[in-house]
C-alpha cells in the first residue's frame, strides 16, 4: 500500500477529491495532489480557500503553496517535477504569487534541477517526453543559472548524451543574461537622455 508523502496513517486513493480525503489538512492535500498529478484535488483545495476567504484567496493560496513541504523539504513544484507531473505543474504555475525558484531543504535545488533529474532517469527513447517539463518551468521564468548545494546548475546535471536538453538550458541561460544586460543598457540610455545632448549645452 502506498502512503502519501511518507505519512504513516493516511492513504489517499489515486485521483481522490478533497471530499474523499477526510481529516487531511490543506497542506497534506496539496502535497498529495502534486505527488500524484491530481489536478482535481488541487483545484478542490484552491476552490475551498476561495470560498472561505474570497477577499484574501489569492494571497492565502500563494502562502499555502509556498510553505507546503514534505518530510524531506521538497516544495510543491519540486514534487511535481520529481514525479514528472506536467498537468499539476502547469496548474501550479498559473497561481499568482507562487515562488518558482524555491530551494529544497536537502540539496538546495530548484524545481528546474529536479525536472532535469527526472528527464535523466527516463529511458533515452523517452527524453523528448520529458522536455516539456523543463520547458514549462523555463517559460514561467525559472532561473537556469541558480546553483545547488554542490554548486551545479541544472545544465550541469544533464546527461551528456542529451544534447537537446542541454541546448534548451543553454539558450535559456543566455537569454536571461542578455535580457538582464538589455535592462541595464536601457537604464543607462534613459539617464543620458535626461541629461540632454552635449551639443545643446554648448
Amino acid at each position: 500500500m502506498r502512503y502519501a508523502n511518507g505519512a504513516k496513517n493516511a492513504y489517499f486513493p489515486i485521483n481522490a477529491s478533497a471530499d474523499q480525503i477526510q481529516g487531511a489538512s490543506p497542506r497534506e492535500l496539496v502535497l498529495e495532489a502534486c505527488s500524484r498529478d491530481n489536478t482535481l484535488l488541487l483545484l478542490d483545495v484552491i476552490e475551498d480557500i476561495t470560498k472561505k476567504s474570497p477577499k484574501t484567496a489569492t494571497s492565502d493560496v500563494a502562502k499555502l503553496l509556498n510553505t507546503s513541504r514534505d518530510g524531506i523539504g521538497n516544495g510543491v513544484l519540486h514534487l511535481a517535477a520529481i514525479n514528472g507531473n506536467y498537468a499539476v505543474l502547469d496548474l501550479l504555475l498559473d497561481q499568482e504569487g507562487l515562488e518558482i525558484d524555491e530551494l529544497d531543504r536537502m540539496e538546495k535545488e530548484t524545481p528546474l534541477h529536479k525536472a532535469v533529474r527526472y528527464v535523466n532517469e527516463l529511458d533515452k527513447k523517452e527524453w523528448d517526453q520529458g522536455l516539456p517539463l523543463v520547458e514549462i518551468l523555463l517559460d514561467a521564468g525559472c532561473d537556469p543559472r541558480i546553483r545547488n548545494k554542490a554548486k551545479l546548475r541544472p545544465m550541469d546535471l544533464v546527461d551528456p548524451r542529451n544534447t537537446e536538453l542541454r541546448a534548451l538550458l543553454q539558450k535559456a541561460e543566455y537569454s536571461m543574461m542578455v535580457g538582464n544586460d538589455v535592462v541595464v543598457e536601457d537604464d543607462d540610455d534613459d539617464n543620458s537622455e535626461d541629461a540632454g545632448p552635449p551639443s545643446d549645452e554648448e
